[in-house]
This record gives C-alpha cells, sequence and structure tokens, in this order.
C-alpha cells in the first residue's frame, strides 16, 4: 500500500503521468517539511541539493538587483514547484526563496535524486522536461519584473 508521501507526490501536477516506479524513486528521496512565515527556504547563491513542492502557504521566490534591492519574481503556492537548480550545473540557486506564510512542502534531496535519474534516464528525461518548463516560466516572470518599473 503506498505510504504518504507517494499519495502526495502522485497528487501534484508536476508528476502527473509518472510511472509508479519513478513516483517510488521520489517518495525514497522526500519528505515533508514547514516553514513559519518570513522564514528563509533557500537563498541565492547557496549549493543547490534539494527541491520542493508546496502543498500549503505561499512562498516569494526573490532576486537581488543594484537598483531596486529585492524583487520579489513570483510568488508561488499549493502545487507549485520550487529550487530547479537541483538538476543543472554547476548546482547552485539562481533566487532566493522565503515562506511569506506558514508553509507545508514535500522536500526532495537533489543529490540523491540526481544519482537516480542517472541510473534510470527515463526519470532524468521525465524530471528533466518537467522542470525545463518550471524554468521557462520561472525566465519570463524575470524578465517581466526587471523589465516593468
Amino acid at each position: 500500500m503506498p505510504g504518504r508521501i507517494y499519495t502526495l507526490i502522485k497528487s501534484q501536477p508536476f508528476f502527473k503521468g509518472l510511472k509508479p516506479k519513478h513516483l517510488r524513486v521520489l517518495e525514497r528521496c522526500a519528505m515533508e517539511k514547514e516553514f513559519a512565515a518570513g522564514e528563509s527556504i533557500f537563498s541565492e547563491g547557496e549549493p543547490a541539493n534539494r527541491f520542493y513542492l508546496i502543498l500549503e502557504g505561499k512562498v516569494s521566490l526573490e532576486t537581488a538587483t543594484k537598483e531596486r534591492g529585492a524583487v520579489c519574481i513570483q510568488t508561488l503556492g499549493p502545487e507549485d514547484d520550487l529550487g530547479w537548480s537541483w538538476l543543472f550545473a554547476p548546482f547552485y540557486f539562481h533566487f532566493s526563496a522565503r515562506a511569506t506564510e506558514p508553509t507545508k512542502v514535500v522536500f526532495f534531496y537533489g543529490t540523491r535524486l540526481r544519482k537516480q535519474c542517472e541510473d534510470d534516464h527515463d526519470l532524468g528525461y521525465e524530471l528533466l522536461r518537467r522542470t525545463a518548463k518550471v524554468v521557462i516560466r520561472r525566465l519570463d516572470a524575470t524578465r517581466r519584473q526587471l523589465v516593468e518599473p
């Protein structure tokens, strides 16, 4: 019988359509975690060795600029994924993330999962394909925020 983490992962749009064997790999690399309002989840430039799926709450995805200081690129909420840098060398976060209200997530160990992706190229392809869509959305959001006054 699938455990709680398996059920949570399977219900997230990011993982929709993944094979059960891949969901089991993800389950073995995951745990639930909570962040308090105002708590930093990660900071730009830190090693990217993890990623998250937001179950409840809100997260501000931010970047620092010389002209405007910290700029909110996007506000993320339930069913959004966070922290795609774990999959791309040199494996450092490109943004900062901060919970803006109490937030529950599924936390994934990215370094373990990268190894699983190397061992199972089908899993790696699926995660890379899904993550690339997130990267495109984030780049577009960044462009909008930095271009608009």
